[in-house]
């Protein structure tokens, strides 16, 4: 029974270490920042060196070792690993590397020389999760990061917003509302050929004011990129001290000495125009060259309007309680796939996250069908 246990827990180790190892990579080949992606290619290796740790024990308690290929990483995950947030993937990989410790590392086998490695790796998997929680949420420096912070209070600046451009979140809306649309106009008609004017209009309304929408806040975006890039040059000009003490700071916890830092701002401050601009990319992460407007208003018109026409599209070619059938059917469905896309962005569970998107249009549906209904008979 012993040995049984002992081959069970070696066996979901092992597991779990390919399966961190392969997530570990794929998140340090896209991790833009080169030490971020250093010390997740450094965990990968780590969680290698476990795996080879273990298969070790296994060969020598004569337990076969798989091949690594057998491991079934499931589709969702991997797709997860390449374009899901990063600082969510790597909480909830911190999550997970708890759950390992606990779980797999927590209790004893009963076999000395495999409690003994298990302790080891626990170790190691404690300091991978302290890592993983200091890259999402950075433990607080001292000196450069509270005289930084002093700084930034001082100045009172206001962190600027953004447009959502996200296309799983463009069609959500469009298909939402017009989905409600479809449903009032069907109960208050009895799905008669006015619910496919009333459809394409609420698509064509949808589409137009998210494109517009996300026009103009990328139009802000970068109005607020040139105000905040004038407040440098006048800061610049009237407290060029604390400005370069300022860029100095940042530099430094980016793991320059002070040193290094103060030498390199005052090469930058030798060319007023573009250290301001350097200050504005480090204080509020807005680069010279921001989104562009019409990119953002096609992508948000686009999106929308592919969400949007689904309800519609029965009414082309059917009417009638057969097109309300089938306009909720393919729409529903439609929640569904979006729930289920979002989360990839949202890390949730893809059935609860698609089971609420077909929930909330139920109730969308539902509600604006039983209105128009009533409105029909009133």
């Amino acid at each position: 029974m012993v040995v049984e246990d002992v081959r069970r827990r070696l066996l979901r180790a092992w597991r779990g270490e390919v399966e961190a190892g392969y997530v570990y990579q794929a998140l340090a080949r896209r991790e833009r920042d080169r030490r971020r992606a250093e010390i997740l290619a450094r965990i990968a290796e780590a969680e290698a060196s476990h795996r080879s740790r273990i298969e070790a024990r296994m060969a020598a308690l004569g337990i076969p070792v798989p091949e690594p290929g057998s491991v079934r990483i499931s589709p969702w995950l991997r797709l997860q690993a390449r374009v899901a947030p990063i600082d969510r993937l790597l909480r909830a990989r911190e999550a997970a590397e708890d759950d390992e410790v606990a779980g797999v590392y927590g209790s004893p086998t009963g076999d000395q020389d495999t409690d003994r490695l298990l302790r080891s790796i626990r170790h190691e998997e404690r300091a991978h999760s302290r890592a993983l929680g200091e890259m999402v949420e950075p433990a607080p420096e001292p000196g450069p990061r509270e005289r930084l912070d002093r700084i930034l209070r001082r100045e009172k600046h206001g962190a600027g917003g953004g447009w959502v451009s996200d296309a799983i979140y463009g069609a959500n809306d469009g298909l939402a509302a017009v989905f409600g649309i479809v449903a009032g106009v069907s109960g208050a008609t009895a799905g008669s050929r006015f619910v496919l004017t009333a459809g394409l209009a609420g698509a064509v309304a949808s589409a137009v004011s998210m494109g517009v929408g996300a026009w103009l806040a990328a139009r802000s975006e970068a109005e607020m990129a040139q105000a905040y890039l004038a407040q440098e040059r006048q800061e610049l000009e009237q407290h060029p001290a604390e400005e370069k003490e300022e860029l100095s700071l940042f530099y430094q916890l980016k793991g320059l000495s002070q040193e290094e830092a103060d030498e390199l701002v005052e090469r930058l401050a030798r060319h007023p125009e573009v250290m301001a601009q350097t200050l504005v990319t480090e204080e509020f992460g807005v680069g010279e060259a921001g989104r562009s407007p019409w990119s953002a208003a096609l992508a948000g018109f686009l999106s929308t309007a592919v969400g949007a026409i689904v309800p519609v599209i029965p009414f082309f070619f059917l009417e009638g309680d057969v097109a309300v059938i089938w306009a909720g059917g393919i729409s529903l469905a439609a929640h569904f796939v979006v729930g289920v896309l979002k989360s990839l962005v949202t890390l949730r569970s893809w059935w609860s996250s698609g089971l609420e998107m077909t929930g909330a249009g139920v109730l969308v549906g539902g509600v604006t069908y039983g209105l128009g209904v009533a409105f029909r008979f009133a």
